[in-house]
C-alpha cells in the first residue's frame, strides 16, 4: 500500500509543479495583488473535492475522516503557519515540490518543518499540545458516511445542524461555481497548466490519494514526521510518508522535463535564516493546528469540518500579517 503513496505522490508532485500551485501566493496575491488566479485553481480543486469525497464515501468505498477540532490550536497554529509560509517562501506543498525543482532554500524549509512538526507530535514540544485543550466532538447515533470512535464525530457543518451532508455539499459546491464562473479570473500567461486544468487535476488526484490511503485524501506534514522518523529512528515509511516522497521525485522529474530544473543558491545569508524560521514556525503551527495547507485546506474544506473552516482562516490571516509586516506596510 505504501508504494500507492509514492505512486499518488509522483502525480501529485507533477500537477504542483506544472500548475505552480502555492497557497502561500494564493492566499498573498487574492489580497495585495487583486489576483484570484491560484485562488480560483483551488476552488476548482475543492469543488470537485467536495462531490467526490461525498460521492466515493455515499458508495461505501471509504469513511470521512475529519480532523480533529481544537479551537485554540487551529487559531493559534493556523496564524503561526500562515506566518510561517511566507517567511518560508512557500506553503507546505509549496516548498516540498520546489525541492523537485532545484531551491536549496526548500531544502532548509522543509526540513526544519518536518523536524518541528516531528518535536510537536510526539517528541520533545509534545507536552504543548495540552496547553490547547482536547478535541471538541459530536455524538451520532447514526454517524452514516463518517468514521466514528464509540458514536464520536469531528463537528462538521452538517453533523452540526443535524442534516443530511450532502445538503451542505452540494450547497457549498454551488457557491463555489457561482464564484469560479461567475467572476472575472486573472490572466496569466502559463507554459503548463492553466487554473481551470489545474483545479481538476489537483481535485483528481486528491480523490485518487482518498481512495489509496482510505483515512484520509492528501497531507504533508505526517508524510515529513514519518520521512524523518524513518530515516533516523527506523520506524517503518507509511503511505503519507512516500506520498511526501514522490512529490520530490514528481517534481523533479516534471522539472526536468519542462527544462525547468535549475540549483537555486541565494547569496544573502540572511535569507537562509529566513526560510529555516519559516519552517520551523509552520511545523509548530502544523503540529499542533492538525494540519497543514493541505491537511486543512484541500483535503479539509471539502468535508466541511469545523477544525479546517477555522484552520483556514488563520492560515489567511496569519499569511496576511507577515507579508504586510514584511513587505506591504513600508
Amino acid at each position: 500500500m505504501i508504494w500507492q503513496g509514492l505512486l499518488v505522490g509522483i502525480l501529485f508532485g507533477v500537477v504542483l509543479q506544472r500548475s505552480r500551485m502555492c497557497f502561500n501566493s494564493a492566499i498573498r496575491d487574492i489580497k495585495f495583488n487583486k489576483d484570484n488566479y491560484l485562488v480560483k485553481m483551488a476552488a476548482v480543486a475543492i469543488l470537485i473535492e467536495t462531490l467526490g469525497f461525498h460521492l466515493v464515501a455515499s458508495l461505501g468505498w471509504i469513511k470521512l475522516n475529519l480532523l480533529p477540532f481544537i479551537p485554540l490550536a487551529q487559531i493559534i497554529g493556523g496564524f503561526l503557519f500562515g506566518m510561517g509560509m511566507v517567511l518560508a517562501g512557500g506553503c507546505a506543498s509549496g516548498v516540498t515540490y520546489r525541492i523537485g525543482e532545484g531551491y536549496i532554500t526548500a531544502i532548509l524549509a522543509g526540513l526544519f518543518y518536518g523536524i518541528t512538526a516531528s518535536a510537536v507530535r510526539g517528541g520533545v514540544l509534545n507536552f504543548v499540545n495540552s496547553w490547547f485543550g482536547s478535541p471538541i466532538t459530536v455524538t451520532m447515533q447514526d454517524p452514516g458516511i463518517y468514521n466514528a470512535v464509540e458514536g464520536k464525530v469531528s463537528p462538521t457543518i452538517a453533523n452540526v445542524l443535524g442534516i443530511n451532508p450532502w445538503i451542505v455539499a452540494i450547497v457549498f459546491a454551488v457557491l463555489l461555481a457561482i464564484y469560479i464562473w461567475g467572476t472575472k479570473t486573472t490572466e496569466r500567461q502559463v507554459s503548463g497548466l492553466n487554473w481551470l486544468t489545474g483545479g481538476v487535476a489537483l481535485g483528481i488526484v486528491g480523490i485518487l490519494g482518498y481512495l489509496s490511503q482510505k483515512s484520509y485524501a492528501l497531507g504533508i506534514t505526517g508524510g515529513w514526521v514519518n520521512l524523518l522518523r524513518g530515516t533516523v529512528s527506523g520506524v517503518a515509511y507509511n503511505w503519507i510518508g512516500m506520498e511526501v516522497l514522490g512529490i520530490i521525485i514528481g517534481a523533479f522529474v516534471s522539472a526536468l522535463i519542462s527544462k525547468e530544473f535549475k540549483l537555486r543558491v541565494p547569496k544573502d545569508p540572511k535569507t537562509y535564516l529566513q526560510v529555516i524560521l519559516g519552517g520551523i514556525l509552520m511545523g509548530f503551527g502544523a503540529g499542533v493546528a492538525a494540519g497543514c495547507n493541505i491537511g486543512h485546506i484541500l483535503s479539509g474544506l471539502p468535508h466541511l469540518a469545523l477544525s479546517s473552516i477555522l484552520a483556514t482562516i488563520f492560515f489567511v490571516l496569519g499569511n496576511w500579517f507577515m507579508f504586510w509586516y514584511l513587505y506591504a506596510r513600508k
